[in-house]
């Protein structure tokens, strides 16, 4: 199946950080890919602003190693040469006056301007004053805002004034890559497309839901920032909060920016405080020829964690009593994230004791390998009586759709090309942000005040073996974390 590429309106699109480690990984390959898919105008421009200086050859250079590097776009010989006549570069002083003119002569009044902050959050204050008062920006103008998006409530707050003071919250685009997943977008759809889901969709018939988000690297180079943040900040508040609102909203009247975002608002304002016995965190330890989370972040006396595993309930007429189970770690088994919906028991089994017990489980993969399976229970084939065994119902999306799986859109390019069309349904607004701080805070609040120590668990498992207990002592179980 071929997909259908709609192109965009011409762009004009400023990357702050231009040069940086996200601007060579996602960002510019991402934008080759949607280049060669024919979604890009010809007259479209890429602008990189960063502090080096360098004029446009050699960022063009740069560029081309990149999408080397990390790119794979199949392309036709010439694309990449074409591709890159499009790219321009400006060094500029994010804090000073330096270079702001030069950036302005490149943007077009009749293009859409974007401007990609992938810099560190300090300096997002400095660059959105200077594009308001350089005369950068436009009343259509659209920034492009990466986490961490604010370090607790307070810092939060004071972050989104700073860019209400010179963008309007429709002009500002908060990035979560999860939320364009094809597989996330495709929960809606499962969930809001088909009569088969939607109406089992609550406490009734669902029995628990777990969240999944497990990574087998380290904190590697990012131990200086990963120390101060944790697993909690890191994971849970944005990426895993915003798979918990999806699973978790009520339908939205309409599949537009505001009726979404306005239902995963609720959820997060319905979640409770999480109980001390039911967190759990963890710090990696040593093994598997790596060394340990303190070697890394350099801190033998770190209690930060590297997991967390924590029981959430969401107090509403759709989801009271049905527990929501959350869990992040690195160095674990396998990288992978998924989300597994698994249903209650038929109320009376007509089949007596002896057919023991099943259940039809929902799993929803996210990488690697996106795809859902529902599990139905069946006959075993052949004679000797009624016994029942649980088989998948499989449908990888490469294999169902017959895609090439390289074909399939990134993350980064799908909402890069939402921002260009000025569509933010995929993207956080500011009073969500600030709800999933304020959980999150007094959870973190709470186990600094009692001096909570992270347990070491073994690089290469699940995790802390007291994160299995808290679903056994539900008489429940993780779903295995598979390689």
């Amino acid at each position: 199946m071929v997909s259908r590429v709609i192109p965009v309106d011409t762009f004009d699109l400023v990357i702050f950080g231009g040069t940086g480690d996200l601007a060579r990984r996602k960002i510019l390959p991402g934008l080759f890919r949607r280049y060669c898919a024919g979604q890009m105008p010809p007259e479209a421009k890429i602008i990189g602003a960063a502090r080096s200086e360098m004029d446009a050859a050699e960022f063009r250079e740069m560029v081309r190693e990149a999408i080397g590097e990390f790119g794979s776009a199949p392309q036709s010989a010439g694309q990449l040469d074409a591709f890159l006549e499009r790219v321009f570069y400006e060094a500029v002083d994010a804090k000073g006056d330096g270079g702001w003119d030069a950036l302005k002569s490149h943007l077009r009044d009749d293009a859409v301007r974007a401007f990609y902050f992938s810099v560190a959050p300090s300096l997002f204050g400095d660059i959105a004053e200077r594009l308001n008062h350089k005369g950068l920006s436009t009343p259509d103008s659209r920034i492009v805002v990466e986490k961490p998006f604010g370090h607790d409530l307070a810092s939060a707050k004071a972050l989104n004034a700073t860019l209400a003071q010179y963008f309007d919250e429709t002009q500002i685009y908060r990035i979560d890559h999860y939320l364009g997943k094809e597989t996330v977008q495709n929960l809606m759809a499962v969930r809001f497309g088909n009569t088969l889901f939607e109406p089992l969709w609550n406490a009734q018939y669902v029995d628990h839901i777990e969240i999944t988000v497990a990574e087998t690297v380290g904190v590697g180079g990012r131990g200086a920032y990963y120390d101060k943040s944790g697993a909690m900040r890191d994971m849970v508040q944005n990426h895993l909060m915003q798979l918990l609102c999806l699973i978790a909203m009520e339908p939205p009247a309409k599949f537009e920016p505001d009726a979404v975002r306005d239902e995963k608002l609720k959820v997060i304002r319905a979640l409770d405080p999480v109980e001390p016995q039911d967190i759990v965190r963890g710090q990696y330890g040593a093994g598997g020829g790596e060394d340990s989370y303190k070697t890394h972040v350099e801190n033998d006396r770190s209690r930060t964690e590297s997991f967390i595993a924590l029981k959430a309930q969401i107090s509403n007429w759709r989801w009271a009593g049905t527990p929501f189970y959350l869990r992040t770690g690195k160095r674990l088994r396998a990288r992978t994230s998924d989300i597994t919906v698994v249903f209650k028991d038929a109320p009376h089994s007509i089949f007596g004791a002896d057919a023991g017990r099943h259940r039809n489980v929902l799993s929803i993969r996210l990488q690697p390998n996106e795809g859902m399976t529902l599990d139905v229970t069946i006959k075993e084939p052949g004679p000797g009586g009624m016994r029942l065994i649980d088989v998948p119902l499989d449908m990888a999306f490469a294999d169902a759709l017959g895609t090439d799986t390289e074909a399939v859109p990134d993350a980064y390019e799908r909402l890069i090309m939402d921002v260009i069309r000025g569509n933010q349904t995929l993207f956080m607004r500011g009073d969500e942000v600030e709800a999933a701080w304020a959980w999150t805070d007094p959870i973190i609040e709470g186990w600094e005040a009692r001096g909570d120590v992270p347990v070491t668990y073994d690089p290469g498992g699940s995790g802390p073996e007291d994160a299995l207990m808290l679903l056994h002592r539900d008489g429940r179980r993780w779903r295995e974390i598979k390689v």
